[in-house]
C-alpha cells in the first residue's frame, strides 16, 4: 500500500479488539474518521476520511478464512485503496412506549358523602385530562360538563360538553409521586358517570381505553361499550335519583341480572362496594426517534473488490437483507462469497446478515466483500420486533464506483407482510354464478349505451343482476362461511343514469351529514341549514341527511313518539318542507333518518309498562316484542337485538309493516325525501327492510348496522372479516337495496393511524379491508358522525389525522360520507378539493382500486388507473411507467396525484 501502508493498518489494530466467531459481543472497530453530510431525499454527498477500511490481522482474526486471504493478499500487493463512497442516512423511527392509566375511587374528604376520583399517566408527555359527565336524568351516553364544583383548578371548558385539566405532579397518600389529576365530589350531586380520554399537549394525541373514552360510573349503571372502568368489581356509591330511575326502567316480570347481561344502552343493578376500587388500563404511545446509518465503500484493484462497511447506532439486533446489482434496473441478485458471519439467504435473490455488535454497546456495524463486477449494493434494515427501516419508501442503493444513493421501490419478492390465508374457499359453483353475471353484464355493449334511449334500460340491467347475486349468494351463505365479493363490470356507465329504482343511487354519489349531536338546541335547525344549502352544493356534495323529524322523547330525534308529527326540535313540518324544496332547488338528494326500530309510547298498561301507543299509528302491546323483557310486548321474538331504552317493534306483525310502509310512502310524497338512513338496524331483520324500500322506493337508503370490532386484550386484531361479513350479511338479507355504513373500515382506520400501522389497510388478498373490499357499492365510507364525534365522542377519529381519513375515503371505491362537524371547520379547504378530484376523474362507488404499498408508515393505492393517492409519513410516488402523474393535494400526511 502506497498512501497508507500496513504499519498504518497494525498501529491503528492495536485500538480496536479482536471479535471471535463464537461470540457476538466484541468486534473490530471500522476505523473511520470522517465528516458526514446528512443524506435527505436521495441527494448523494461525499466527505474524505484517512483510516483504513479495517485492519488487517483484526479480519484475519474475525472473519472467515476466505474473506481473511483477501485482505491479506492487498496488504501484501502495497495496492493504493481508493475512497469511492461515503453517507450518513437519517433514521426516523416510531418507539411504542407502553404504560398504565390509573383509576382510582374512594373515599376524598372527611365526609361520609365526599369522594374522589384519580386518574393517574406514567407515558411521558404533557398529558391532559379531557373529560365531561353523564348525568342521572339523561339515559344517554352523551357528555356533559361537571358542576363547577367538581372541577380542580386549572379546569377549562371545551365548547360546551367537556372541560380539560392538566395532569399535575402530585405526592400520593403512599408518599409516591405521580403525574394525576384529583377530582372531588360529593354523593349528593346528580352525576351518574364520569368520562374522559387523555390527551397529549405537545403531540396532540390521545390515549383512549380499548379505543374507546374511559367511563367511571357512579351508580348503577351498565352500557353496551367494554371501556367501563370498575364495573368487574361492582359497585354503588349511592341510591340517589338515578338509582331511582334504574329500578323503573328494570322494572319487568320475571327479568333477572343475568337476561340482562351484555344487553346494549341497559341501566341495572349490581353489587354494593362503597370502599370504590383502584384498577390499572394498560395503554400506549408512539414516539419519534432519530437514528443514523453511515456507509463507506473502498476500492481495491487486485482483487478486484469493493469493500462495504455500516455502522448505526440503532438499538438492538439489526439485519441487513442486502443483495447487489449489475445495472441501473437495480435487480437484486445474490453475489458469490465470502459471506459476512451470521448471514444466511432469505428466499432466491437476497441475503441477510445480523450487524455485529459494537464494543461500547452503542449501536452494531458489518463489512461485506463484493466483486467488481456489480455496479451497486442494495439493502434494507429490519429491526427487533419485525419491524422495517428503508431509505425515503424505497430500498437502499450505494452506488460502488462512486456517485449518489438512488432509491428504488421494494422488490414485493423481499419485503411483504405476510399473509393469512382465509380458510375455505369459494366452493365451484359459486364461479359458475360469476361467469353467468359476467356474460350477462358482457352483453350490454357500449356500441348499445350509446343510445340514449338505451341507458336507462343497461343501468337497470346491471342492477338486476347485483339483486340476482345477492340471492344467489344468500343461498350460499347457508352453506359456506365464506363470501362472494362484488364483480366490477369494464362497462359500467361513466355517467349517472336518468332514473335509477334501487336504494343504491347512481354510484356517484357524495354525502353529506348534515347536522351534529347539538343541532337540535336553537330550534330553528332547518332554517339555519336552508341558508347552507348553496355552499354545500358548490363544495359538490349530491345527497345529503337529515335528523330524525318526528315528535321525539329526546331532543335529538331517536326516540321518536308519533310518527305523523313532524314537529321536531329541529323546526317544524313546514320549516322542513321548505328545507327539502331548497336543497332540490340546488341539486342535492335528501335523505331522512327513519327509526323503525323502536317507538317510545304514550301511555301505560294496568301494570304501569309504557306499551300503547297514541297518534295515527294507536298499535298496543302486540307491536312490541316479547323477549324484550322491560316493556311486556306480546308480539313475536325479536329478529335482531333489543335496544332496551324503549319498547323495540315487532317488524313480524303484518299490521306494523302496513302502517310503516304507509309512513315511508307519505314522508316520500309529503315532504319530499328521496331516500332514508335507517337507525339501528341491527335490531331487526334486514327482509323486512327490503320489504319497506321496496314499497317506498328510495332513491338511495343506508343502514346503520354498528358493532364491536374484534380485539385481543385492547387491541385490534389482524383480520377483521367476522366483522365485514356481519355487515355483509345483513345488506345481503336486504336483496342488495340498501347499503350500510362501512364501520368496518372506520375501526381499522383508527389502528392504522394512530398507531401506524398501515399494513393494516390491504387485507389477505390485497383488497381494502373494510365492507368497500367485499361489496363496494354497498359501502357507505365515513370517519365520524354524530354519535362517533361531535360532543358525543364515543369513538373519535384519531385527533390531527381527519384529512388522511378523508384522503381515503373520498379517493376510494365505496359511496364517502363527510361529517357536517369537518365540512364548517379549517378542512373545508381540502376536503372541497378532495371531494373536486373524485367529481373530476369521475371515481364511483365501483371504482376499480390497485393497493400499491400497506406497509408500517404508508398506505399507498391506484384508483380507476387516473388517480394515486397515499397517506401515512412514509415515502411513496407512483411511478413513472404507468405515464406522466402531477400531484394536485398535499396535506398532513398525505398527498394526491391525477394522471396528466
Amino acid at each position: 500500500m502506497s498512501a497508507i501502508g500496513v504499519e498504518h493498518l497494525l498501529h491503528h489494530h492495536q485500538n480496536t479488539p479482536k471479535f471471535h466467531p463464537q461470540s457476538r459481543k466484541s468486534k473490530p472497530h471500522h476505523g473511520f474518521d470522517c465528516s458526514h453530510r446528512t443524506f435527505i431525499n436521495g441527494g448523494g454527498c461525499f466527505c474524505n476520511f484517512k483510516s483504513p477500511l479495517v485492519a488487517i490481522r483484526a479480519a484475519a482474526a474475525s472473519t472467515d478464512a476466505a474473506l481473511a486471504e483477501v485482505y491479506e493478499a492487498e496488504a501484501s500487493e502495497k495496492e493504493e485503496e481508493k475512497v469511492l463512497y461515503t453517507e450518513t442516512f437519517a433514521l426516523k423511527r416510531t418507539r411504542r412506549v407502553d404504560g398504565k392509566v390509573s383509576v382510582r375511587l374512594g373515599r376524598g374528604g372527611k365526609g361520609e358523602d365526599e369522594w374522589q376520583l384519580t386518574v393517574g399517566c406514567d407515558l411521558p408527555g404533557k398529558w391532559i385530562l379531557h373529560w365531561g359527565v353523564t348525568y342521572a336524568d339523561d339515559i344517554s351516553s352523551d357528555w356533559d360538563q361537571p358542576p363547577p364544583e367538581m372541577r380542580p383548578a386549572g379546569t377549562v371548558p371545551v365548547k360546551d360538553y367537556a372541560v380539560e385539566t392538566p395532569f399535575k405532579l402530585t405526592t400520593l397518600s403512599e408518599g409516591q409521586e405521580a403525574l394525576v389529576v384529583q377530582i372531588d365530589f360529593s354523593c349528593s350531586c346528580s352525576v351518574a358517570a364520569i368520562n374522559f380520554v387523555l390527551k397529549d399537549e405537545e403531540t396532540g394525541s390521545w390515549v383512549q381505553h380499548r379505543g374507546r373514552d374511559f367511563k367511571v360510573p357512579l351508580t348503577d349503571y351498565v352500557h353496551e361499550d367494554t371501556n367501563i372502568v370498575g364495573a368487574k368489581k361492582g359497585f354503588s356509591l349511592w341510591p340517589g335519583a338515578f338509582g331511582q330511575l334504574s329500578a323503573m326502567l328494570l322494572k319487568a316480570e320475571g327479568s333477572t341480572s343475568e337476561e340482562n347481561a351484555g344487553d346494549s344502552k341497559i341501566l341495572k343493578r349490581i353489587s354494593t362496594h362503597s370502599e370504590g376500587f383502584y384498577e390499572e388500563c394498560s395503554v400506549f404511545k408512539e414516539t419519534f426517534v432519530e437514528n443514523t446509518l453511515s456507509v463507506h465503500v473502498k476500492g481495491s484493484s487486485v482483487k478486484k473488490r469493493f469493500f462495504v462497511n455500516l455502522e448505526t447506532d440503532l438499538p438492538g439486533d439489526v439485519v441487513v437483507h442486502w443483495g447487489v446489482c449489475r445495472d441501473n434496473e437495480k435487480r437484486w441478485e445474490i453475489p458469490d462469497g465470502p459471506h459476512p458471519l451470521q448471514t444466511q439467504i432469505f428466499k432466491k435473490n437476497a441475503l441477510q446478515t445480523l450487524l455485529q455488535p459494537k464494543e461500547n454497546g452503542q449501536g452494531s456495524w458489518g463489512l461485506f466483500s463484493l466483486d467488481k463486477e456489480f455496479v451497486g449494493f442494495l439493502f434494507v434494515l429490519k429491526l427487533s420486533g419485525n419491524s422495517w427501516l428503508n431509505c425515503s419508501g424505497g430500498d437502499f442503493y450505494i452506488p460502488l464506483s462512486g456517485g449518489s444513493p438512488i432509491t428504488n421501490r421494494y422488490e414485493s419478492s423481499l419485503i411483504a407482510r405476510s399473509e393469512k390465508t382465509d380458510g375455505k374457499q369459494v366452493v365451484a359453483y359459486t364461479h359458475g354464478i360469476l361467469n353467468e353475471i359476467k356474460s350477462l353484464v358482457g352483453g350490454i355493449s357500449p356500441e348499445k349505451s350509446r343510445k340514449g334511449k338505451l341507458k336507462e334500460v343497461n343501468e337497470n340491467i346491471l342492477r338486476e343482476i347485483e339483486k340476482l347475486a345477492a340471492e344467489a349468494y344468500s343461498i350460499f351463505r347457508n352453506r359456506s362461511t365464506a363470501f362472494l365479493e362484488e364483480s366490477i363490470s369494464d362497462t359500467e356507465p361513466s355517467k349517472p343514469p336518468v332514473k335509477v329504482c334501487s336504494g343504491t343511487g347512481s354510484g356517484y354519489e357524495i354525502l353529506c351529514q348534515g347536522f351534529n349531536w347539538e343541532s337540535h338546541k336553537s330550534g330553528k335547525w332547518y332554517m339555519e341549514l336552508n341558508e347552507k344549502a348553496a355552499e354545500l352544493a358548490a363544495l359538490g356534495f349530491s345527497v345529503v341527511w337529515l335528523p330524525p323529524p318526528t315528535e321525539s322523547v329526546s331532543p335529538e330525534g331517536y326516540m321518536p313518539k308519533d310518527l305523523y308529527n313532524l314537529n321536531s326540535r329541529y323546526g317544524n313540518m313546514e320549516e322542513l318542507k321548505i328545507l327539502v324544496k331548497k336543497f332540490h332547488e340546488v341539486g342535492i338528494k335528501v335523505l331522512g333518518d327513519a327509526v323503525l326500530n323502536h317507538r317510545c309510547a304514550h301511555y301505560q298498561n294496568q301494570n304501569g309498562i309504557w306499551n300503547i301507543f297514541g297518534g295515527l299509528l294507536n298499535w298496543d302491546d302486540r307491536a312490541i316484542v316479547a323477549d324484550d323483557p322491560h316493556f311486556q310486548g306480546r308480539g313475536n321474538k325479536s329478529s335482531g337485538d333489543n335496544f332496551h331504552a324503549a319498547p323495540n317493534i315487532d317488524h313480524s306483525q303484518e299490521f306494523v309493516r302496513k302502517d310503516l310502509k304507509e309512513w315511508l310512502c307519505w314522508l316520500r310524497k309529503e315532504i319530499g325525501y328521496d331516500g332514508w338512513r335507517l337507525d339501528f338496524v341491527r335490531g331487526f331483520w334486514g327482509g323486512y327492510v327490503k320489504d319497506y324500500l321496496d314499497a317506498s322506493e328510495p332513491y338511495f337508503a343506508v343502514g346503520e348496522y354498528w358493532d364491536s370490532l374484534c380485539y385481543t386484550y385492547g387491541e385490534m386484531d389482524d383480520n377483521q372479516d367476522a366483522h365485514r361479513q356481519r355487515i355483509i350479511d345483513w345488506i345481503n338479507a336486504t336483496n342488495g337495496t340498501a347499503g350500510a355504513f362501512d364501520v368496518t373500515t372506520k375501526g381499522i382506520l383508527h389502528s392504522a393511524l394512530e398507531r401506524c400501522e398501515y399494513w393494516r389497510l390491504s387485507d389477505s388478498k390485497g383488497k381494502p379491508p373494510g365492507v368497500v373490499g367485499w361489496w363496494p357499492s354497498r359501502a357507505v365510507t365515513f370517519i365520524e358522525n354524530h354519535d362517533t364525534g361531535s360532543t358525543q365522542g364515543h369513538w373519535r377519529f384519531p385527533g390531527g389525522k381527519e384529512m388522511q381519513g378523508y384522503a381515503y375515503i373520498l379517493t376510494h371505491p365505496g359511496t364517502p360520507t363527510v361529517f357536517y362537524d369537518h365540512i364548517f371547520s379549517h378542512y373545508q379547504g381540502e376536503i372541497s378539493a378532495l371531494i373536486s378530484l373524485r367529481r373530476r376523474n369521475k371515481i364511483s362507488c365501483r371504482s376499480s382500486i390497485q393497493i400499491n404499498k400497506a406497509e408500517r408508515d404508508v398506505y399507498a393505492a391506484t384508483i380507476d388507473e387516473k388517480v394515486a393517492m397515499k397517506i401515512g409519513s412514509g415515502f411513496y410516488e407512483p411511478p413513472s411507467t404507468q405515464g406522466k402523474w402531477t400531484q394536485v393535494l398535499e396535506g398532513r400526511d398525505y398527498k394526491v396525484w391525477e394522471l396528466s
